[in-house]
């Protein structure tokens, strides 16, 4: 599968949505019907969930509800471990993921990933934000325009003013903050489609995780940002779109502001209340 299968064509694919494309509806992700076993244990019951492009939109229910692992069906990640089956299809871009002769080289540089820690490589500040950008085609000559990707993928994350001068020390000096930054920046050189986020603020406290949420913010529409969180006030704050899972399905898809005022289902409701979770 080549790389231009999984992305738009008809548009460049480092230019952000405008008002208009945000307001079509036009999807990014679309599960149907998706299924997921750990070895005999269910995890997944014929989830169907859309997510538009260009939004944010927040994963959220009590702990082993599958939110999840919904997200990293998205880009295979499950398949590290040999006992996981799964049945449905997912599309990115209206692409099937899951087709046979898929390339997960190709699938995962498109749909990015960010972890509840912050995980950068035990190496420089530069050769982390190069390092995805080398490691998916050997071929690119990367010296000549070094300087500009990072200057780019810094500015993007809001790092570039306090480490323009840093960049050869090691991202494991940086605070937990400024590494989750960092991490988000790691993947933008190979210009991801989706950015992909597994609780990104739970190792924070509260004045990182508000700087991760603006940042979330910012990269809106030109990403689109799937996020899972349990942190109800934080869905609230910084999603376009809330969806409600439990027990392995999906509950309820609303605009978050509607889903947190007027939820249509009654267990919707009682999460959102405390009343379990």
């Amino acid at each position: 599968m080549s790389r231009d299968a999984l992305v738009d064509t008809t548009k460049k694919q480092d230019e952000p949505l405008n008002k208009e494309e945000l307001a079509s509806g036009a999807l990014a992700i679309q599960a149907t019907d998706l299924n997921l076993w750990y070895g005999t244990f269910q995890a997944l019951f014929d989830v169907s969930f859309n997510v538009k492009q260009g939004l944010v939109t927040s994963l959220i229910g009590p702990s082993g509800c599958g939110k999840s692992t919904l997200l990293r069906s998205v880009n295979r990640i499950n398949e590290r471990f040999g006992y996981v089956r799964t049945q449905g299809k997912v599309e990115v871009m209206g692409h099937d993921i899951y087709a046979p002769k898929v390339d997960l080289t190709q699938v995962r540089s498109q749909i990015g990933m960010v972890f509840q820690r912050p995980n950068p490589l035990p190496i420089t500040i530069r050769k982390n934000i190069l390092f995805g950008y080398g490691l998916q085609d050997s071929t690119k000559k990367i010296d000549s325009q070094e300087d500009e990707i990072i200057e780019k993928a810094l500015k993007e994350v809001l790092l570039w003013d306090d480490l323009k001068d840093k960049l050869d020390k090691s991202a494991l000096d940086l605070s937990l903050e400024q590494q989750q930054k960092l991490c988000i920046a790691r993947l933008l050189p190979v210009k991801p489609k989706v950015l992909l986020m597994d609780e990104p603020c739970s190792a924070l406290d509260p004045k990182a995780t508000e700087a991760i949420e603006e940042l979330i913010w910012g990269l809106r529409g030109e990403y689109t940002i799937l996020i899972v969180t349990h942190n109800m006030a934080q869905a609230r704050r910084a999603s376009d779109e809330c969806a409600f899972m439990l027990m392995g399905k999906m509950v309820e898809h609303q605009r978050t502001e509607d889903l947190f005022v007027t939820p249509f289902n009654q267990q919707t409701a009682d999460y959102i209340e405390g009343k379990f979770g």
